[in-house]
């Protein structure tokens, strides 16, 4: 009998390696940590990890070697994660101080709504072309074609609950009193420094190839 408990525990710690790992992902829920402040953030967080039922469907039907094997849908992927992510790179970089008074009574820019949070958090990791690299060699290398399809997907889903804790977590952390008050009076460089490191990953997933 497959022993599917062994299996459970190589994809999930793949995918606590992966997730704990610097990248667009964590990027971008600091960012509305600091921001919009920890509802926003919980929301993008959320959006994050439902992204990753995205890469799971696609690496079950197959569609994901499909996507890997092909120069022109894998540079289409590449292409549009890298001018999304450079979006929020260039919305970042623009940002402009806030009020003296504005610090002072320690607002908040005009909070984004819910959906628009989720919708954030998701193209984040939708459009990431290393993520779907990672999901397409995970259910190739770890994940045995004899073990049922709704076992694969139970995987799925403790990946997105898991990336949707743990992101909710940074977001806690990064939504301390202690922690926005320094941000708000420096805010404005924060993002400018985060919109540089978005940029960053814009290039280097342009960049990206399959190996």
């Amino acid at each position: 009998m497959h022993d599917y408990w062994l299996e459970f525990s190589k994809v999930a710690l793949a995918h606590l390696l992966a997730v704990a790992s610097p990248g667009p992902d964590f990027a971008i829920v600091l960012k509305q940590s600091l921001t919009h402040g920890r509802r926003t953030a919980i929301w993008t967080s959320l959006g994050v990890g439902t992204a990753i039922l995205l890469h799971v469907t696609y690496s079950l039907l197959g569609l994901g070697l499909l996507i890997r094997s092909s120069v022109l849908w894998f540079g289409i992927v590449k292409y549009a994660g890298a001018v999304y992510i450079a979006w929020l790179g260039v919305q970042a970089l623009r940002t402009q101080p806030r009020a003296p008074t504005a610090v002072n009574r320690g607002t908040a820019p005009v909070l984004p709504k819910p959906h628009g949070a989720f919708a954030t958090g998701f193209l984040t990791n939708a459009l990431n072309p290393k993520a779907t690299l990672f999901f397409i060699s995970l259910f190739v290398l770890i994940v045995s074609p004899q073990t049922p399809k709704l076992i694969q997907a139970g995987y799925g889903v403790w990946m997105s609950l898991a990336t949707m804790a743990w992101f909710s977590f940074v977001s806690v952390v990064f939504t301390r009193e202690d922690v926005r008050a320094r941000f708000l009076r420096h805010g404005h460089w924060i993002d400018r420094a985060l919109g540089v490191v978005f940029l960053a990953f814009a290039l280097s997933l342009a960049l990206a190839s399959v190996r």
